[in-house]
This record gives C-alpha cells, sequence and structure tokens, in this order.
C-alpha cells in the first residue's frame, strides 16, 4: 500500500510484528488484531456506508428484526466488496 489511506499507522505495525516475530503460531497470535484491526479499516474505506451498517446492526444479537436487518446489512457489503474486485 502507498499514500495516506488512513490505515499507514496499522499497516506498519503489522509489518513491525511480522519482523520482530519469526513466522509460525507465535507470530499469528502475536499479530492477530493487527491483521484483524487493518482488514477492518480496509473494508471501511472500501466500502464505508455498508462497513457502518454492518457494525453497528451484527454488535450484538437483538431481535429477530435486528438479526435480519444485520443480515441484510451483511449481503450489501460483500456486495459492494465484490464490485470492488
Amino acid at each position: 500500500m502507498s499514500g495516506s489511506n488512513g490505515c499507514d499507522r496499522i499497516e506498519r505495525a503489522l509489518m513491525e510484528c511480522h519482523k520482530r516475530i519469526p513466522f509460525g503460531p507465535a507470530r499469528e497470535s502475536a499479530c492477530k488484531h493487527l491483521n484483524r484491526g487493518l482488514a477492518q479499516c480496509l473494508v471501511s474505506l472500501a466500502c464505508p456506508h455498508e462497513s457502518e451498517a454492518v457494525r453497528t446492526l451484527c454488535s450484538s444479537g437483538g431481535t429477530a428484526l435486528k438479526r435480519a436487518q444485520c443480515r441484510e446489512a451483511q449481503l450489501s457489503l460483500s456486495v459492494c466488496l465484490s464490485s470492488l474486485q
């Protein structure tokens, strides 16, 4: 990645984590939160509205209506990401 995209800090931290810890289960465990954070950051940049909808609608169980809205939001996010490939 190049340029300032809002995820640069997380990307640099992940690269440092990979440099410090040898390949294997220890690295996977130690860098897991950074991998997840970078993925979430990139998805939120690519599809901000859909990502926010999933974050808010899928954050807790809730009613049957909220669960249905969560599934709909997840589908919308999937379509958005697919359209960028």
